[in-house]
C-alpha cells in the first residue's frame, strides 16, 4: 500500500495544528510595547475582552474604559491577540487624518462587509475606496442637498398622515421606530435611489423592508462570529462559502445571510431599471421617482461618462446601492429614535423646540439654510448623537509599523511614562467614538448628561483646543478623514425635515415599558423583555396649538 497519501494527510494536520497553536498563544509569546500599557484583564482566554466590549449590553464596560484609563487602553482579542483601545484626540487624529493610510479597516470588517453587501464602500480600501468616493462625493454634497429637501417634505407629510390616521381620536401608544425605520427608508429610496419602497399611508408587507428591520439585530447578534472570518479560508467557488453560511449553526448569521440575499436582489432589480432608463434617454428617466435627479441615477450616469481607469464595475454599483440603504437607514431612523426618546423624557425642551419650528414656519416647509440654521433643533441633534452615538465603535489594523503619539503620557505597567506607542504591523486599533464624545477630561463633569444647552454657549476650552479630527461638531460621531460617514450631510437634512414635522404635530410621551438600547454594532431599541425585537413604543397625542 502506498504510504504517500497518508503522510501528506499527516504533514497537513501537523502543520495546520501548528499554525492554530500558534495563532492561538503567539500573543502571549511575543512581547510588544503594548504589554506596558494599563488596560483591564480579558474576560475570556478565547475571546479576550471582545464579550465585554462589542455585545448588546456592553455599555457598562464602555463606562469603565473611559472612567478608569486615560485616553487609551490596552485590550486582549481572539485569542489573546493585543488591541489598543484609543479614545484621546490626538491619538485619534493620527489614526484617521495624518497616517490614515497605515491604519486601514480590519479584515474582518472588510470581509463581512464584502459577504453580506458586496463591493460598496464598507468593502473596500486603499485606491479603490478613493475612486469610489471620488464618484459618490458630488452627490452628497449641500449643494446637492438643497436640491433634495422637497422629496424629504414629501415623505415627511406621508409620514405625519399615517400617524395622524392612528391618533387622531385620542393618544395612542405607536412604536415610533418602526416608523422611523419606515421614514428612513422611503426617504433613501426617493432620494437616493428613485425608487419607493413603501407607501406609509398604507401598511402593505414588503420583503425587503422586511428584511432590513433584522439588520441591525443580526449585526448585533454575530458581531463574535464575524471577528472569525479572517481566520477562515474564503470559499468562493461554486458557491460554497454562501453554502456554508446559510445552513451556519448560528442563527444570527443565517439571518444576516438572508438580510444580504434580499438586499442584493432588489439592489439589482433597481440597477437594471435605472440603467435601462438612463439608455433610453432623459423622457425615460424623468418618469421614475426622483426624476432622474436621484443619487443614484446621477451616480450611473456619471459611470457611464467615465474613463476607463475610472469607472465602477456593475458589481460595485449594485453594493454601493445597498450600501447606501444600510448606512442611510439604520443608524438615522435609530438616532431619530434615540432624539425622540430624549425629548418624551425632557417634555421642557420638547416644548421649546416646538416653538421654534413652528415659529420658523415648519408647516409650509423650511429650505436647506433655514433648517440647518435653526439654534435649538441643532443643538438637540448635536447633544443626542454626542452622547448616544449609534456607534460605539470602529477597528483599524495597521498595514505596518507605526508610532502613535499621545497628547498627554500616561503612566506604564513598569512605571515609566509613555509619550508615544509603537505599533507592528497588523496590529488591532479600536477608535472608541462614544468615549471621545463623552470623555470628561474634554467636556466637563457633566459629559455623561444629555444637555442640549451646552451648545447654545461657546464649548469648553478643552474641546476646541483638542482638534477632535471629527467632521461633524467636534464628535467623533461620523468619523473623520478619507473614511467619514459620506452621508452625514443626508442625515442630518433626514433628521431635521422628519423631527420639524412630527414635532409641529405631534406630542411625545414615554409608556410604563422599559425601553433598553443595545449596542453591539449599530444602538438600537428594544424591550427589557425582548432585546431581539427593535421597538420603542411612545404615547404619541396630536398638537393642538393655543390649547
Amino acid at each position: 500500500m502506498d504510504s504517500t497519501p497518508v503522510q501528506l494527510l499527516h504533514a497537513i494536520l501537523v502543520c495546520s495544528t501548528t499554525w492554530i497553536l500558534w495563532k492561538i498563544f503567539r500573543s502571549w509569546l511575543v512581547k510588544s510595547s503594548l504589554d506596558n500599557i494599563p488596560g483591564p484583564p480579558p474576560k475570556s482566554l478565547i475571546y479576550g475582552n471582545l464579550p465585554q466590549m462589542i455585545t448588546l449590553n456592553s455599555g457598562p464596560f464602555h463606562d469603565h474604559l473611559v472612567e478608569n484609563y486615560s485616553g487609551i487602553a490596552r485590550l486582549r482579542g481572539f485569542f489573546g491577540a493585543k488591541i489598543l483601545y484609543v479614545f484621546e484626540p490626538t491619538a485619534l487624529h493620527q489614526i484617521f487624518v495624518k497616517d490614515q493610510h497605515i491604519y486601514e479597516e480590519g479584515r474582518f470588517f472588510i470581509k463581512s462587509n464584502d459577504l453580506v453587501v458586496g463591493r460598496g464602500l464598507f468593502s473596500t480600501l486603499g485606491e479603490h475606496h478613493r475612486k469610489q468616493r471620488k464618484m459618490l462625493n458630488p452627490v452628497f454634497s449641500p449643494k446637492h442637498m438643497r436640491n433634495m429637501v422637497p422629496i424629504f417634505y414629501d415623505v415627511a407629510n406621508l409620514l405625519v398622515q399615517a400617524i395622524e390616521t392612528r391618533v387622531r381620536d385620542g393618544p395612542q401608544e405607536v412604536d415610533m421606530i418602526s416608523w422611523m425605520s419606515r421614514a428612513s427608508l422611503e426617504l433613501v429610496g426617493r432620494a437616493g435611489l428613485g425608487y419607493s419602497f413603501d407607501p406609509l399611508v398604507r401598511d402593505e408587507a414588503d420583503e425587503y423592508a422586511s428584511a432590513l428591520k433584522m439588520w441591525s439585530n443580526a449585526m448585533g447578534r454575530t458581531t463574535l462570529p464575524r471577528r472569525l472570518l479572517p481566520y477562515l479560508p474564503r470559499l468562493s467557488f461554486a458557491g460554497i462559502g454562501h453554502a456554508i453560511l446559510k445552513h451556519f449553526p448560528h442563527e444570527g448569521v443565517r439571518d444576516l445571510v438572508r438580510v444580504s440575499d434580499t438586499l442584493w436582489e432588489r439592489s439589482a432589480e433597481i440597477y437594471r431599471e435605472k440603467k435601462r432608463a438612463l439608455e433610453a434617454g432623459d423622457a425615460a428617466a424623468s418618469q421614475q421617482v426622483g426624476e432622474g435627479n436621484d443619487i443614484m441615477s446621477i451616480l450611473l450616469k456619471a459611470n457611464m461618462e467615465a474613463s476607463g481607469e475610472d469607472k465602477l464595475d456593475e458589481e460595485e454599483l449594485i453594493g454601493q446601492m445597498s450600501t447606501m440603504i444600510l448606512a442611510a437607514m439604520d443608524t438615522t431612523s435609530n438616532a431619530l429614535g434615540m432624539i425622540l426618546d430624549c425629548l418624551a423624557s425632557h417634555t421642557d425642551v420638547q416644548a421649546q423646540v416646538r416653538e421654534e419650528v413652528i415659529k420658523a414656519g415648519a408647516d409650509k416647509e423650511l429650505d436647506f439654510d433655514t433648517l440647518m440654521g435653526l439654534p435649538l433643533l441643532e443643538a438637540v441633534c448635536r447633544e443626542t448623537l454626542r452622547v448616544y452615538s449609534p456607534v460605539t465603535q470602529v477597528f483599524r489594523e495597521t498595514r505596518q509599523d507605526a508610532v502613535l503619539p499621545l497628547a498627554k503620557p500616561i503612566r506604564g505597567l513598569d512605571g515609566t511614562l509613555i509619550h508615544e506607542v509603537f505599533l507592528p504591523k497588523g496590529t488591532s486599533v479600536c477608535a472608541g467614538l462614544l468615549n471621545c464624545n463623552r470623555n470628561k477630561a474634554l467636556w466637563g463633569e457633566d459629559a455623561y448628561e444629555w444637555k442640549p444647552e451646552r451648545w447654545l454657549s461657546p464649548l469648553p476650552d478643552a474641546v476646541l483646543d483638542a482638534k477632535i479630527p471629527g467632521v461633524y461638531s467636534n464628535l467623533m460621531t461620523f468619523l473623520g478623514g478619507g473614511r467619514a460617514c459620506i452621508g452625514f450631510k443626508f442625515s442630518q437634512l433626514e433628521m431635521k425635515v422628519l423631527l420639524s414635522l412630527l414635532l409641529a404635530n405631534f406630542t411625545f410621551e414615554p409608556t410604563d415599558q422599559p425601553i433598553i438600547w443595545n449596542l453591539g454594532g449599530i444602538r438600537y431599541p428594544s424591550l427589557a423583555n425582548d432585546r431581539k425585537k427593535i421597538s420603542l413604543p411612545m404615547k404619541v397625542g396630536i398638537y393642538t396649538r393655543g390649547a
